[in-house]
């Protein structure tokens, strides 16, 4: 599936892979779930005016991705023409896959990034954090990244602070 907005210099391929980016609210049982990705409403309401092409290469709960799954997006990140890659990925794993993309891709910019808060509850920071993801794919140097709340941290020196619930540098 393809999203094209206005042309830019470069184009960004944009990978979902699910993740609390992308979940609904069942009003009735109160469960989370997957249903459609929600990106492209969100890029019309962020007016991204990047050239940008979206799959969905899988919509889960990033504590149900398996190597396999962290395989296929490798795989997909390789493969793929675009030099410039965002990733929409659940946070609880995120720095799994940023750690097995960042051994094996040196010659692309990857920027994965996601959200505390489902984009559909209305306070979600998963808007701004897939504008965070667009402005430093363009601007940081190739390598692996994950962007979160305005910031931008290395795939070797990160990880989800579990007591506060933000992302930080290890060191």
């Amino acid at each position: 599936m393809s999203f094209e907005l206005n042309c830019s210099i470069m184009a960004i391929m944009i990978f979902i892979t699910g993740g609390t980016f992308d979940k609904e609210y069942n009003e009735l049982t109160g469960k989370l779930f997957f249903k459609d990705s929600h990106l492209q409403e969100m890029l019309r309401l962020g007016r991204c005016k990047l050239d940008v092409d979206v799959r969905t290469l899988m919509m889960m709960d990033s504590l149900e991705i398996t190597d396999a799954d962290r395989g296929i997006i490798l795989e997909n990140c390789t493969l793929c023409e675009h030099e410039r890659i965002v990733i929409t990925h659940g946070t609880d794993t995120m720095e799994q896959t940023a750690q097995l993309l960042g051994k094996s891709i040196k010659d692309k910019t990857v920027v994965l990034t996601g959200a505390m808060i489902p984009y559909k509850f209305g306070s979600s920071d998963g808007l701004f954090n897939l504008g965070s993801a667009l402005a430093f794919v363009q601007t940081l140097p190739h390598g692996v990244y994950i962007a979160m709340n305005g910031m931008y941290f290395n795939w070797d020196n990160v990880r989800k602070n579990r007591k506060t619930g933000e992302f930080e540098e290890i060191k």
